[in-house]
């Protein structure tokens, strides 16, 4: 595909003006950094950055069935999901497969905004219209919204310096609509990708360009735009799985390691028959690097010459200052600390098994 066909968002000619470099990322030009890799992770990690992620899916789904197929189409429990409430969900495929990972906003009961993953965005809307039952339509809004992640420990400063009107979500996993950042209105959501504290801004797209140049030019709180790699690096320092990686229509959820999003005591989900009866494959493992070389997507993981399984994710992490990597391999075949090879474009590099996440924030 030409550049030129590559979609775009509403702040891709901000992001010349702010020298980023700019690649493909799930059929959009997107920027992959601006300052640097490392500049920008340590950013969020000690102050705060601002991402640009437009690209991501917004659904709404409406109507007196709405929950009811929420609960049938998602593998976590959302009858139990309040307005204000933001829920993490898997959604799976017959055979239990993860067709994608993502957020369920409860706006009110009957009205629920969906975030999803960019390059799922079309697969995704067709498989949830197809197994839409009753009272229940959905609409995809994502052309006409953007959004944008601010995260760091300086972040609810900055959200605070430039509130004007309405009120901030105080506690994780929760949103406020009618918030006003710089005479913006927008959804202010506390979530976020990087294992920091932060928030995610959802605005019309003609009021972005506004919203993200308040954010980057608040007096006195340093704050750096942050491109798709050290997004990468950060949701790796937290283990956070992506799809595509550590996700695919292949993989359960169990298999990926979000049980806990599964809720097999349900009446019923689809894929829940496969996920229940079908034996447990994989473990999602986390690994440290200990000899030289750094892990990428692909490389072969051993145990004592034998073959276990393969790296999802593997890079050099800045704030850890070190070679991690995430792994699928066969379940129960290794614990923490036990010690692993990695093929490594023909070298074999130890590495240690560790507990996940690598990095979790105390600030």
């Amino acid at each position: 595909m030409d550049s030129n066909n590559y979609k775009t968002t509403p702040l891709y000619e901000t992001h010349l003006e702010l020298g980023g470099k700019m690649i493909e990322y799930a059929g959009f030009n997107m920027p992959v950094e601006f300052t640097g890799v490392i500049s920008e992770h340590l950013s969020v990690r000690e102050t705060c950055g601002v991402f640009d992620v437009s690209h991501m899916g917004e659904f709404l789904i409406s109507g007196d069935d709405a929950v009811a197929n929420l609960n049938r189409i998602m593998t976590n429990e959302m009858s139990t999901l309040k307005p204000g409430k933001v829920r993490y969900t898997l959604m799976c495929n017959d055979s239990g497969g993860i067709i994608d990972d993502l957020l369920v906003y409860c706006i009110t009961e009957g009205r629920y905004l969906l975030i999803v993953n960019a390059a799922n965005r079309d697969k995704d809307f067709l498989w949830i219209s197809d197994n839409l039952k009753g009272d229940c339509i959905i609409d995809d809004l994502s052309d006409g919204l953007a959004l944008l992640a601010v995260q760091g420990p300086e972040s609810d400063r900055l959200m605070d310096r430039l509130l004007t009107n309405g009120k901030l979500p105080e506690k994780y996993y929760s949103f406020n609509e009618n918030v006003e950042i710089s005479g913006i209105k927008l959804t202010a959501s506390y979530t976020g990708y990087t294992g920091e504290r932060g928030f995610e801004l959802l605005c019309r797209t003609h009021e972005v360009t506004e919203l993200y140049n308040s954010l980057l030019n608040a007096d006195d709180i340093s704050v750096l735009p942050c491109g798709l790699a050290a997004r990468d690096t950060l949701r790796l320092e937290a283990a956070f799985p992506l799809y595509g990686h550590e996700l695919n229509e292949n993989i359960t959820p169990i298999e990926a390691g979000l049980g806990f999003a599964v809720k097999t005591d349900k009446d019923f989900f689809i894929g829940k028959e496969s996920i229940i009866n079908n034996p447990v494959r994989y473990s999602r493992i986390g690994l440290k690097v200990t000899g030289r070389g750094i892990a990428r997507e692909g490389n072969t993981v051993e145990l004592n010459g034998e073959n276990i399984g393969t790296i999802t994710s593997g890079t050099y992490l800045p704030y850890l200052k070190g070679a991690y990597a995430m792994a699928s391999v066969s379940k129960d075949i290794v614990n923490i600390h036990d010690v692993v090879t990695i093929d490594i474009r023909g070298r074999k590099v130890e590495a240690e098994v560790v507990k996940l996440p690598f990095y979790k924030s105390n600030k």
